[in-house]
């Protein structure tokens, strides 16, 4: 009995389009992409990587070739004070990134318009403990790297790019 009920539960969820958030579903519009930031950009690492585990989509190494040409607009990364004790020593550190990005075909034309990906973390400081809050700041930049990705991720597979050959009454 309780196996039948586990298969009709399975069944039911699989049916329905469930999808735990962590899996991608693959479905990238793009047949081909090429990635137009240096190879050593972590952006570019942790975007190839999900690209090819999504498995839909080819990365290559030619613009010309690809179907959608992610281009990076802009990336700044901002550390600022958010609070300060009575001493004037800071207590806390706000850490900010931003990111636009857009998609473009091989003819240069706008596929996918500009996006925007704001992100902030909130980190607390004690000068008493220096090394172990550089660290704690690099694990912060790291999650919100992975963070980015996974939404541009999000926004390149749920967005469906116009098609920049038909004109739009307007």
């Amino acid at each position: 009995m309780r196996l039948l009920f586990a298969l009709i539960l399975a069944a039911a969820l699989t049916g329905c389009g469930f999808q735990l958030r962590g899996t991608l579903s693959g479905n990238l519009p793009y047949k081909s992409m090429y990635i137009a930031l240096p190879e050593t950009a972590d952006v570019r690492i942790w975007l190839e990587r999900y690209i090819n585990a999504a498995g839909s989509t080819e990365i290559v190494d030619d613009a010309k070739l690809a179907d959608g040409t992610f281009q990076q607009l802009s990336d700044s990364r901002l550390k600022t004070i958010l609070s300060v004790n009575a001493q004037g020593r800071v207590r806390e550190y706000r850490l900010q990134l931003n990111y636009r990005f857009q998609v473009v075909n091989a003819k240069g034309q706008v596929v996918m318009p500009a996006n925007e990906i704001n992100l902030s973390r909130d980190i607390t400081f004690d000068d008493s403990n220096i090394l172990a809050k550089d660290l704690e700041e690099g694990l912060l930049w790291r999650d919100m790297n992975n963070d980015l990705v996974n939404q541009i991720m999000r926004r390149l597979s749920i967005v469906k790019p116009k098609n920049p050959d038909l004109e739009e009454d307007e």
